[in-house]
């Protein structure tokens, strides 16, 4: 996402000395945890996106495009955990909150900060959607914001460097895309046909 690049470069006018990080662009800003960058509203967000996708997966089944949008959504929210979460238990980096530095990596099982899971996570449930319904409905691609939002948020907070948040990114829309194009969604395959029906057509 290019205007994430954009966003996460306002961040703060660090100067090239004072950057590190696989990207060089990493510093650690002013903290704010203030107004709509409150740690509380990022986990409201990073919730009510997974209830929102597995909510609707259930209850619109694969069915129609919707619900089928929905299952592929579950899936890519799926693969990037699992990706993310190995990637931080490998890398093993500090976040801001722990340490000024950007370059400490394999410190311990307590650093996780690369990459951002829950930018990735966002990422990977919004994109199937602008996929699927962005070139009927452009007002879908401002789903994009969502992760924009986050991504600038977990920096202010010094929940994640401005790298972490990036690669994050890049996971989060790589296997929302891969998702999207699939010939049809992953999990719903392995689970009993009930599935696919969904509560909002089973109840008609």
């Amino acid at each position: 996402m290019p205007s994430l690049l954009f966003c996460v470069a306002l961040l703060g006018p660090a100067s090239a000395l004072a950057s590190g990080g696989p990207l060089g662009i990493d510093h650690r800003i002013h903290y704010d945890n203030r107004g709509i960058w409150n740690r509380s509203d990022q986990n409201v967000l990073m919730y009510g996106t997974v209830v929102t996708v597995l909510g609707g997966a259930l209850a619109f089944g694969d069915q129609d495009k919707l619900g089928d949008t929905f299952w592929r959504s579950v899936d890519a929210l799926a693969v990037t955990a699992v990706a993310t979460e190995g990637m931080k238990l490998t890398f093993q980096r500090e976040r801001p909150s722990q340490t000024s530095d950007p370059n400490q990596w394999f410190a311990g099982s307590h650093a996780q900060s690369f990459p951002s899971g829950e930018v990735a996570a966002i990422s990977a449930a919004v994109t199937p959607f602008m996929v699927n319904y962005g070139k009927d409905h452009p007002a879908v691609y401002a789903l994009a914001l969502l992760p924009i939002y986050d991504a600038v948020a977990r920096v202010k907070t010094h929940g994640h460097w401005q790298s972490d948040v990036l690669v994050g990114a890049a996971i989060g829309t790589g296997v929302g895309l891969w998702a999207a194009h699939r010939n049809s969604p992953l999990i719903i395959g392995w689970l009993p046909g009930g599935f696919q029906v969904g509560f909002v057509h089973r109840f008609k």
